[in-house]
């Protein structure tokens, strides 16, 4: 089978059916097809844009002018023993975990492209780096489907814990070409002005930002017209062809493709240790719309998406396993919450002038707490 998928030919065939069937599915239901982006775009605009902007500002300030190199004096000696990567890489390591989806890998493209890291360290650092944030996971999966912070934490500690795990694991990883020289972490932190960076920091974010909104719109409308063409009923029983549960098997169709719906139809289910590490799995692996907003940074790069997507797979599996076991030994008998009926129903109520203040102040502390640490390094050095 995958043999035969070597064949160009062929995956150009595949590729000539997909697209004709997705243009008839857009002229048949073209109706389905706006609502779905319509979705999309209030997504967008109400929770996209004012949580991620601002912390792909000042993320990008953090590495034009310097603050991951003296960063990664500092954390040197634990990054480069536990991970094998650069302790700059920290940084986006913790805005990873803070800042969620794909504010990690963009920060590690960042330090590549600043020479902060090699390019196997990078694809390590991808690897484990692009996880989800706490707001989404306690808040919407936590709360929101589930009705339990409770669970909310549990699925947060599981999916921190799983992306060290795989980040452990990604340290045998390109062994043989670890000979070329590590980088020196040397960088000034006035090699550039703070209005230039700023500058280049808001063009480059907000052009990211923008590539991600289109990710979003675009499988928001073909979500829609998958579900009205039944797709994902043949989907459903393709897998329980394969042995996954009927009772599962349209969530996790769903979780594959898109992360939100995905978790949003678990809302109707009882909080049991499956459905919960179901949730897990689902966030680890973040879905193919992540996946394109990621992969779309790499396109200009020579970094290679296959460690970045099986360090995916791995990060949804550890957290599914390590969820079940934690899980089955909890109580976690909460009720059921129905706040996610729809694929995005719950965001798309937050309001723009609510997200962006909050948005804003915790990626200004994020900052400060950067700069306080670097100028602490600085002087602790002698300014050297």
């Amino acid at each position: 089978m995958f043999r035969l998928l070597h064949r160009q030919a062929l995956r150009d065939s595949l590729v000539t059916i997909a697209l004709l069937a997705a243009i008839v599915a857009l002229v048949s239901a073209p109706t389905q097809a706006v609502d779905g982006a319509k979705n999309g775009l209030d997504l967008c605009c109400n929770v996209i844009i004012p949580s991620l902007f601002p912390f792909f500002v000042l993320s990008s300030m953090a590495v034009d002018l310097g603050l991951a190199a003296y960063l990664g004096r500092l954390l040197e000696g634990i990054m480069r023993p536990v991970f094998r990567v650069s302790g700059s890489c920290a940084i986006a390591v913790v805005l990873g975990f803070i800042g969620g989806y794909p504010l990690g890998a963009k920060t590690a493209l960042e330090l590549y492209r600043q020479g902060l890291c090699t390019k196997v360290e990078t694809e390590r650092l991808l690897a484990f780096c692009n996880n989800s944030g706490p707001a989404f996971i306690l808040g919407v999966v936590g709360v929101g489907v589930f009705g339990s912070s409770t669970i909310g934490l549990l699925l947060y500690a599981s999916h921190c814990a799983a992306s060290l795990l795989t980040g452990l694991m990604f340290r045998f990883y390109g062994t043989k070409q670890d000979k070329q020289a590590p980088c020196t972490h040397a960088k000034p932190i006035a090699t550039t002005t703070i209005p230039a960076a700023f500058t280049s920091g808001v063009v480059r974010s907000f052009s990211s930002t923008l590539n991600i909104c289109a990710f979003v719109i675009f499988f928001s409308a073909m979500l829609q017209l998958m579900t009205s063409c039944g797709v994902f009923s043949a989907l459903t029983r393709l897998l329980s062809l394969v042995g996954v549960s009927s009772r599962y098997a349209p969530q996790l169709v769903a979780g594959l493709l898109e992360l939100t719906s995905g978790v949003s139809s678990l809302g109707g289910m009882s909080s049991s240790a499956g459905s919960i590490s179901m949730a897990a799995f689902m966030l680890g692996w973040a879905g193919l719309s992540v996946h394109c907003q990621v992969l779309c940074f790499l396109i200009d790069s020579d970094i290679s998406p296959r460690t970045y997507l099986l360090g995916k797979l791995m990060h949804g599996t550890i957290s599914a396993f390590l969820t079940y076991f934690l899980a089955t030994r909890l109580s976690l008998t909460y009720p059921v919450s129905f706040y996610l009926n729809s694929q995005t129903q719950i965001l798309t109520q937050l309001d723009f002038r609510c997200i962006l203040p909050v948005s804003l102040s915790i990626s200004l502390l994020c900052w400060l707490l950067l700069v306080l640490l670097c100028r602490y390094l600085t002087r602790k050095t002698g300014g050297k």
